[in-house]
């Protein structure tokens, strides 16, 4: 864009205009940052606020999340942070319940996520049969009650030198509440503007308690109720779902419900979120804290219809058909205590916490045809357990030198992690022998074995992993003036499994050429140990994938990394992630309430741990055969497929404006741009490459997914008007285009950018009580719609991957009283 004798002597008119400062100047200048929020993410001890910070990070206050509508944290991030990505439907199976989103286009999993500061437990589901994140086993950002949450801190860094694995693409940081008295109460409802679906009913209450003016407790509870919407379309009279009669269609045909999609868009989920955070001070300058977090939700996965017609339709059981649901009842618990204070001028912090995610699956209206009339018509298909308990140490002290400062900090942490598997009803998993009769549709067949829709998990699939892993780290951070900060950050870290060792380290570093610009920038290293679930994980869904030219209605199996199967089909032990990071960028703040960032990143990550494509065919399911598997399926394990180069631009404005008697305006901007390319993917192993060509380790849909799945830009621009006891909150998203790759060329689809139109307009009625009315997609924009691309479902005509959704506007109200 410019030469490098023109940036040359841009940089020096800047610096020559800094020094023309004068210190009174820079004093007054330096002033206005008291009005900046405190933030406590990326840095210790010495406070620091959003511009002064050497790293790049995002406020979203209280207020802010709960006027984004639809009752969602994540639609808050979606909407308000512009690295954030979130898809309606990343994918099927249990990645339609997971709430999530990725930081700078990386995957979910690589974003660490942290409550008060510490570490917080992850899902012990997986998002599994997935287009976008695939086998990421993330945070469930849904199970953080809304109404606990004072304001979150979102790092666009780096951080895994401070804290740990994870922290590739950056962190997230819920602060939770800590009010000592008054209580509020909210309550929305709202619905699809199109066919009247899609309700969402959301209630949140909070309350705080002033111990002794010792310290505080705050209780919060969430609910919610997510009802299902639908974009399917009826299929064609001219595919027939009954056996033919004589030759002839069944009469049925004429009047049997063509709708069979029962569920394209957002699933039924009930959520029942509690939290509390407390404090209190001793005797002698310690503090005791604790928090913790306790939540049940229950997610409906209606699958897709089975025609009577369909093999596994036995007409004993089901003449007509049927629709298999399986609900996932999910309890997860995480507590936390710890102790502070202060020894010769050091700041300690002891603390212990312990985090479970509980997950038990079920599905009802099913049948393992392969045992009969005789099947059960529910069964359990099985649980998964994913447990966190972590003990850490961490200790700061600021040091005076000459003119400046100097923060040391160190620590230690033990994390012990545990995934479990554990195995449902056998009639789930069986493979029984029954043979359609003569005289019956598909006579002296064998029907598929194990439960429609979702397989149970069989004994020899259920099992255990776990690990432990220690850590030791050093923070140093020195401002020898007010214009300069430089930062540095080392860890170790140790695991007793496969993932061994790791040494990382973080340098940053801040200077102000004058009071109103600064240069800031960084690099790190990172890692990102490869989950247990990713290792151990187990299961067996039906997907709908292209064989050739022909959609397909696969089953197919992810076997575990150390199976049999997976080893003679080339499995290997997951390696570790690793990465580098650069970050550079600038801060202006030329008048007292307007700030801009921008920074420049690049992100190369190594071994990514990813599902491989999907294999199928004779040569596959003759070494399936031969580990015991049955012949109907196909499969595809975890391995470090690839590596990824990722670079863009984070640009964040915020000008707060005074209109005098029409009141006040907080205008704010922010655009990302984001590229991810794919440097290397590893060969096929040579067992793979024996079976022949046409077998891929990484195929061209799954390459896709991570290079062109998500959209390259996102631009947010909002505003929030505050006149008398009315508030205003236009808000203007821009989606940049998405490409949906598939195997067969022909098949691949792209989007368009579409602009997305949120408002909500919310009146104070008295100093106690409230009401609001708003829209998100108020002008009911939809993706382009490419053709019905699934002509057996009538699905597929919107990509779920869109990150606006694909069910048009919602519209809600909501009424909140505090006293």
């Amino acid at each position: 864009m410019f030469g490098l004798r023109t940036k040359i002597v841009l940089l020096g008119s800047v610096a020559l205009l800094g020094l023309q400062y004068s210190s009174e100047a820079w004093a007054q200048a330096r002033a206005s940052d008291a009005n900046e929020t405190v933030i406590v993410t990326g840095t210790r001890g010495k406070e620091r606020t959003v511009t002064s910070s050497a790293t790049p990070i995002d406020v979203l206050k209280g207020a802010a999340i709960e006027q984004a509508g639809q009752g969602s944290v994540l639609a808050a991030l979606n909407t308000l942070i512009p690295s954030f990505v979130q898809p309606a439907i990343p994918g099927g199976s249990t990645a339609t319940v997971i709430h999530t989103g990725g930081l700078r286009g990386l995957n979910p999993d690589q974003t660490l996520i942290l409550v008060n500061g510490k570490r917080r437990h992850k899902t012990a589901l997986i998002n599994a049969a997935s287009a976008l994140y695939n086998g990421s086993v993330p945070v469930d950002l849904d199970l953080i009650p809304q109404s606990a949450i004072d304001h979150i801190e979102v790092l666009r860094d780096g951080a895994a030198a401070q804290y740990g694995s994870d922290a590739i693409a950056g962190v997230v940081n819920f602060i939770l509440k800590k009010d000592t008295s008054g209580a509020q109460l909210s309550a929305s409802a709202g619905q699809n503007m199109d066919r009247n679906d899609g309700q969402i009913l959301t209630q949140l209450g909070h309350i705080g308690f002033n111990l002794d003016d010792k310290g505080f407790l705050d209780i919060s509870a969430t609910g919610s109720q997510t009802f299902k919407s639908n974009r399917a379309q009826p299929i064609s009279s001219s595919i027939l779902l009954y056996n033919l009669i004589n030759g002839q269609p069944d009469p049925r045909e004429a009047t049997i419900n063509r709708l069979i999609t029962p569920n394209n868009g957002q699933m039924p989920q009930r959520t029942y979120n509690t939290a509390y955070n407390a404090e209190y001070s001793l005797d002698g300058g310690i503090d005791v804290y604790s928090f913790g977090t306790m939540s049940h939700r229950i997610s409906d996965l209606d699958w897709t219809y089975r025609q009577p017609n369909n093999i596994a339709s036995l007409p004993q059981v089901y003449p007509n058909g049927f629709e298999p649901i399986e609900p996932i009842s999910e309890w997860d618990y995480e507590a936390a205590l710890g102790v502070r204070g202060t020894l010769d001028g050091w700041s300690w912090d002891a603390s212990t916490s312990f985090g479970t995610d509980q997950a038990r699956e079920t599905v009802h209206d099913t049948i393992n045809a392969s045992l009969g009339p005789t099947s059960p018509t529910r069964m359990r298909v099985g649980k998964l357990e994913s447990t966190e308990w972590i003990n850490s140490l961490d200790v700061t002290r600021g040091f005076p030198i000459g003119e400046g400062s100097l923060q040391v900090s160190f620590g230690f942490q033990h994390r012990q992690e545990r995934f479990d598997i554990l195995a449902g009803d056998p009639e789930a998993s069986a493979i029984g022998n029954y043979v359609i009769p003569a005289g019956q549709p598909f006579a002296g067949q064998h029907p598929p074995p194990t439960s429609q829709s979702t397989s149970g998990i069989s004994a020899a699939d259920a099992g255990h992993l776990s690990r432990n892993n220690l850590a030791a780290y050093v923070d140093v951070a020195y401002d020898p003036t007010d214009r300069l900060t430089i930062a540095a950050a080392g860890r170790f870290e140790h695991y007793d499994d496969a993932s061994g060792d790791s040494v990382i380290g973080k340098i940053a570093g801040r200077y102000a050429l004058t009071p109103w610009l600064a240069l800031r920038g960084d690099v790190n290293t990172g890692f990102r140990a490869p989950a247990l679930a990713q290792e151990l994980w187990t299961s067996t869904t039906s997907q709908f994938q292209l064989i050739g030219s022909t959609l397909t209605l696969l089953q197919i199996k992810s076997l575990s990394v150390a199976s049999p199967a997976a080893v003679a089909l080339g499995a290997t032990p997951l390696k570790p992630e690793t990465s580098v990071n650069y970050s550079g960028g600038v801060v202006l703040t030329p008048l007292p309430d307007f700030a801009l960032t921008a920074d420049a990143y690049s992100i190369d990550v190594y071994n990514h741990v990813q599902p491989t494509g999907t294999f199928t065919g004779p040569a596959v399911t003759a070494i399936l055969v031969g580990k015991g598997l049955p012949s109907n399926i196909s499969a595809t394990y975890f391995t470090n497929a690839i590596n990824t180069r990722t670079q863009g631009l984070d640009v964040v404005a915020s000008y707060d404006v005074d209109v005098g008697e029409f009141g006040q305006m907080l205008l704010n901007a922010s655009m990302n741009y984001n590229v991810t390319t794919i440097t290397h993917i590893v060969p096929n192993p040579p067992q793979l490459a024996s079976l022949g060509a046409g077998y891929v380790i990484f195929d061209a849909r799954s390459q896709g997914n991570l290079t062109v799945g998500l959209p390259k830009t996102k631009i947010v621009l909002s505003d929030t008007w505050n006149w008398n006891d009315f508030t205003l909150i236009p808000k203007f998203i821009r989606y940049g285009g998405f490409t949906s790759v598939q195997n067969l060329a022909s098949q691949t689809r792209s989007f368009n950018a579409k602009w997305i139109t949120d408002l909500e307009l919310s009146w104070r009625v008295s100093p106690q009580w409230s009401v609001a009315v708003g829209a998100n997609n108020l002008l009911n924009v939809y993706p382009s719609p490419a053709g019905i691309y699934n002509v057996n479902t009538g699905t597929g005509q919107y990509p779920g991957s869109s990150p606006f959704g694909f069910t048009g506007g919602f519209y809600y109200t909501r009424l909140s009283v505090s006293f």
